[in-house]
């Protein structure tokens, strides 16, 4: 367990390629885990695990020495998600964001191999401080840590652990629980997407190229992603070994309210609108998930009356992608397939997409207009279209 934690985003897919706009100040190693603030993080953490295949990891709380937060860490291979409540109405940082946000991100941790130059270098390109870097220890060893803030109130934490050899962090014990159910085949994350304000794509594009060593790896505008109700712009940042990739989404003019300002609005503000996680059998993910209850969005059948035509050949039956309502797309390297849940909070805010990869490196784009009618038709039955 400690090697595959130590070892953690050591990806073998075909993303070790480097993106020449990238510059390397800022070496990212990968996705060290991912922090929601939650109002009861026990059975937010019961519910990824039984939902989405998730382990039990560790624990911090009372009972290790900790007075005003719990947090429940859960992994699933590469991924590590972790569910933190507040123990009392002092711990204002964590009761503010969940009334302000409901149940959200608000730690990205990067896995990097120093954490305090990894400070060092984003804030003095112009980066706000949000941690600065401290050790922390225990019997196991030493992690350190630093943060900076980023859109909204989400921030990323810097993660450097080679020197630790415990469960997760200093702090933290096994969770031991007789109950983990069988994984769903989750393998990594292979992006995340941020949703900003009107005309702050740009803002944010320069703060992860200028401040991070980003590269933009791909544009599209309202022409790409529009239907005839509404339309949204995204920018997609990659770091340089192609590990870590940030689509960053904001609104674009259209005749009703597109799903980001609805994301805006229930969320009172920006922040991460959706995870996607990938696999290595979207099909057999997708129904295992399906029987533990995760809902999905319905793909209209008239989709797959061309789709095979767009696409060209490829390994799987169409005939099981169209009951599943997993959606395909190809680009110069091969194609994907790609699937996105409803959202898994009450406020329509945070969702997951299910993906894999057979070579293609995009995001779907030949599939936006498809999931974004879908999308509406769910907005139209909320009453926020």
């Amino acid at each position: 367990m400690r090697e595959d934690l130590n070892t953690i985003n050591n990806i073998t897919y075909n993303l070790e390629k480097i993106f020449p706009d990238a510059q390397d100040f800022l070496p990212l190693l990968g996705t060290d885990y991912i922090e929601f603030y939650v109002g009861n993080a026990k059975q937010a953490a019961m519910y990824y695990k039984t939902a989405l295949g998730f382990q039990s990891l560790a624990y911090s709380g009372l009972e290790t020495g900790i007075r005003d937060k719990t947090s429940y860490v859960v992994i699933q291979d590469k991924i590590r998600l972790v569910f933190t409540s507040p123990m009392d109405n002092n711990n204002t940082e964590i009761t503010d964001h969940i009334i302000k946000h409901g149940d959200g991100v608000k730690v990205i941790a990067l896995w990097v191999d120093d954490a305090k130059s990894a400070w060092k270098e984003t804030t003095s390109r112009g980066a706000e401080s949000y941690l600065e870097p401290i050790e922390v220890e225990d019997e196991f060893g030493k992690v350190v840590k630093s943060g900076i803030k980023i859109y909204g109130d989400t921030v990323h934490v810097f993660v450097e652990r080679k020197n630790y050899n415990g469960v997760f962090l200093p702090g933290f014990q096994k969770w031991k629980s007789k109950y983990n159910p069988k994984d769903c085949g989750l393998k990594y994350i292979d992006h995340m997407v941020a949703n900003v304000g009107w005309g702050e794509m740009n803002k944010w594009e320069k703060f992860y190229n200028e401040t991070m060593g980003f590269a933009n790896l791909i544009t599209f505008d309202d022409k790409d992603i529009s239907t005839q109700y509404t339309a949204l712009m995204s920018k997609v940042m990659t770091n340089g070994n192609g590990r870590v990739k940030f689509p960053i989404n904001e609104p674009a003019d259209g005749l009703k309210k597109s799903q980001i300002e609805e994301y805006l609005d229930f969320y009172n503000g920006p922040g991460c609108q959706h995870i996607a996680v990938a696999t290595n059998d979207i099909v057999k993910t997708v129904t295992e998930m399906k029987e533990r209850g995760v809902d999905f969005l319905i793909i209209p059948n008239s989709y797959y009356d061309t789709v095979g035509d767009r696409v060209g050949e490829i390994i799987e039956d169409m005939k099981v992608l169209k009951e599943h309502g997993i959606l395909v797309d190809r680009d110069d390297e091969g194609y994907l397939l790609q699937i996105f849940t409803k959202p898994f909070t009450d406020r329509p805010t945070l969702f997951f997409e299910i993906i894999q990869r057979r070579g293609a490196q995009s995001f779907g784009k030949g599939n936006f207009k498809a999931l974004f009618e879908c999308i509406e038709a769910e907005q139209a039955r909320r009453g926020t279209l």
